[in-house]
């Protein structure tokens, strides 16, 4: 499922020899056309006549407008059943296009490169893909699996800083959930480069998808994936509606350090290993101001959680670091003061 591709691309290029394909559809976004296309294009040996659907980069393109255009572009190109997408990019990317894919015409086959930090540790394993609906996130979707996951590590130099920052969150976060081991690796980390991080990815990679590979239809435990997305996501939600919108890993980093806090709160951790959290995540994250969102606001979007039944909020939390519970119930009080906690880290 999850290959590290060298540097001629043979891998896929096997990969490509052994299907039937008719036609290969490469989805990009306006960076990867320009950064990840040419060394893709350079090194793909394929007979098979492929086409270039771009989007604009960015969460606001991941909607059902863009899913819509790009389905009426695979119709006009006249793609049929055999036909492949590559999804060749970040989370955006690999979410919309394993979307697109697994819906047009009842689902056509497709593959993920993933091009970011984020999108190789996180977003493209595990068979979700999605679109956002208004400013909630992940709302629309199907389980998908893609054919095949395709890792080039080098795509990593092509990446702004806070693009490497905002994958390395999730790392950490597998860290957290799954493997005390991996997190103490990575907070050992001081200066955060593609060279510090690409020795972790694959650790980071195999949490991911032997979760997944338990549970995959989100069931029981890959609900412990959630951790600190329930808090994140009403904050990237919110971010993303005033036109603001913040990249996934600094949501997710707000999210971990509250929802560290609220297990704290709810007895599930001791205030040492809250404390423990709070502060490393702290080192690679700077303070995300939310002073502008109303308790209100934040608290109208974590009823609107997928995880959700009832209109009770569900969160996955800490029992200790490496290990994390799912479908706990906290009190409001305890929710609040894990925002508040939060807010009030930049007076500190």
């Amino acid at each position: 499922m999850i290959t590290i591709l060298n540097d001629n691309f043979s891998q896929l290029n096997s990969f490509l020899h052994d299907k039937t394909f008719s036609k290969i559809f490469i989805l990009v976004d306006e960076n990867t056309h320009e950064y990840c296309l040419p060394t893709l294009l350079a090194n793909m040996e394929t007979d098979l006549g492929f086409e270039i659907l771009e989007i604009e980069p960015g969460e606001e393109m991941k909607n059902i407008q863009t899913a819509n255009q790009l389905w009426e572009i695979l119709t006009e190109m006249q793609a049929d059943r055999k036909a492949l997408v590559i999804n060749l990019g970040g989370g955006v990317i690999t979410d919309m296009g394993g979307f697109v894919a697994s819906t047009y015409k009842r689902g056509i086959q497709f593959i993920n490169i993933p091009t970011t930090l984020l999108s190789m540790c996180d977003a493209s394993i595990g068979g979700k893909t999605g679109i956002d609906l208004m400013h909630y996130k992940n709302m629309v979707g199907t389980f998908a699996f893609p054919e095949q996951i395709f890792i080039y590590p080098k795509f990593l130099g092509t990446l702004p800083f806070k693009e490497l920052r905002s994958g390395f969150a999730e790392m950490l976060k597998h860290g957290l959930i799954a493997d005390k081991a991996h997190w103490n690796q990575l907070i050992q980390i001081h200066k955060l480069d593609v060279e510090a991080v690409v020795p972790h990815i694959q650790t980071s990679m195999n949490i991911k998808q032997d979760v997944v590979e338990k549970d995959f239809h989100e069931s029981n435990i890959r609900k412990t994936l959630n951790f600190g997305h329930t808090i994140g996501h009403a904050v990237e939600s919110l971010c993303l509606q005033q036109g603001n919108p913040i990249l996934h890993g600094e949501a997710v980093a707000m999210g971990m350090i509250s929802e560290a806090h609220l297990a704290y709160l709810e007895g599930l951790i001791s205030e040492e290993d809250s404390k423990i959290v709070i502060e490393n995540v702290q080192r690679y994250y700077p303070y995300l101001d939310i002073s502008d969102f109303k308790d209100e606001d934040i608290a109208a979007l974590l009823l609107n959680d997928k995880k959700n039944i009832d209109s009770k909020i569900n969160f996955s939390l800490l029992s200790g670091i490496g290990t994390c519970i799912y479908d706990h119930q906290c009190t409001q009080k305890n929710i609040l003061a894990s925002i508040h906690f939060y807010r009030k880290l930049n007076d500190a």
